[in-house]
């Protein structure tokens, strides 16, 4: 194989298993589609053909190895969406993390749009339902824009209000009960950091991890902000969060408008600012659709059944 037709990609046999598929029916698969060629061997993947065509299968083969690291497992149904969004190249976006999420590259083009809207614009808004990568993409633009020094810190904040519970029904100190509502985040950090690198910078104050109502009176300069799960914020604590933004400092505002646990499902902030905000210069709305679901494909089929029975209800 020559060099200049050919592309090596590192594989361990753990992983292997899971990416090429039982008896290596993923990988066939890719060859036929993209019309490469491709051989393992020593922990490596060895793929030859066109650079066109090699361009396609790398990052098809990459966008599965995130998917193993997301879900741990690769379906069929994976597979063939891995390989119809465009490649790396094509794309144009693509993020370098330190953790073990390695490269970050957009599998759909609702996740680029909302990449390329966090690498553009002061204040992003991502809404759209389970799975779609909102926060695991935030976290990730703010650990790369950390890593690039063009902010000092990270600030990731959610509110404490979930499934009916308040902190108060929990059990232990401070700390034990806002754990579970901001587990969500530490994981996305984990990912794309390394659980080393987030107890190190958190230690050294340069990630923060707090509720919502910690940021009341802040001015938050040089930071990269992600409020996550603000379907459950009103439109008063959003105005309050918002209105903490200093300068050289980037927000990211995330949510799911299907899943709003305040009551009445009326009072939240997010639904209410979309009107507000939606014609000022440097704001971001990125809308995610089902498509753009990157877990279990049951994921999708469960959001498309519950919106079919909104639509019936109403």
């Amino acid at each position: 194989m020559k060099s200049a037709a050919g592309r090596r990609i590192p594989l361990p046999p753990e992983d292997a298993r899971h990416i090429l598929g039982p008896g290596d029916v993923h990988l066939r698969e890719i060859c036929r589609e993209l019309g490469v060629s491709a051989v393992y061997r020593d922990s490596t993947l060895l793929l030859s053909g066109s650079p066109r065509a090699l361009d396609r299968a790398q990052a098809a083969v990459e966008r599965l190895i995130t998917e193993l690291r997301s879900c741990g497992s690769v379906s069929s149904a994976a597979v063939t969406k891995a390989m119809e969004f465009p490649g790396m190249k094509e794309s144009g976006v693509v993020l370098d993390v330190p953790g073990r999420s390695g490269r970050i590259v957009p599998r759909s083009p609702g996740q680029e749009h909302y990449l390329r809207a966090m690498l553009s614009h002061e204040l992003v808004f991502g809404i759209g339902p389970a799975g779609t990568g909102k926060t695991f993409l935030a976290v990730a633009a703010a650990v790369s824009a950390l890593r690039d020094g063009r902010v000092e810190r990270i600030i990731l904040t959610r509110p404490a209000v979930e499934a009916g519970e308040n902190l108060g029904f929990l059990p232990g100190d401070l700390q034990q009960k806002i754990d579970p509502y901001l587990r969500p985040i530490y994981d996305s950090l984990d990912d794309t950091l390394t659980p080393a690198g987030t107890a190190r910078n958190m230690e050294a104050g340069i990630i923060e991890v707090a509720p919502l109502a910690y940021m009341r009176g802040r001015t938050l300069n040089n930071s990269f902000v992600i409020l996550d799960e603000a379907q459950n914020t009103t439109l008063t604590q959003l105005k309050m969060f918002l209105t903490r933004m200093g300068y050289g400092s980037r927000l990211v505002v995330t949510g799911d408008v299907t899943q709003i646990d305040l009551k009445p499902s009326s009072a939240s902030g997010l639904v209410r600012i979309q009107k507000i905000l939606r014609q000022i210069p440097g704001v971001a709305f990125i809308y995610l659709e089902k498509e753009d679901v990157v877990r279990h494909p049951l994921v999708q089929r469960i959001i498309e059944a519950f919106g079919s029975s909104e639509e019936n209800d109403g």
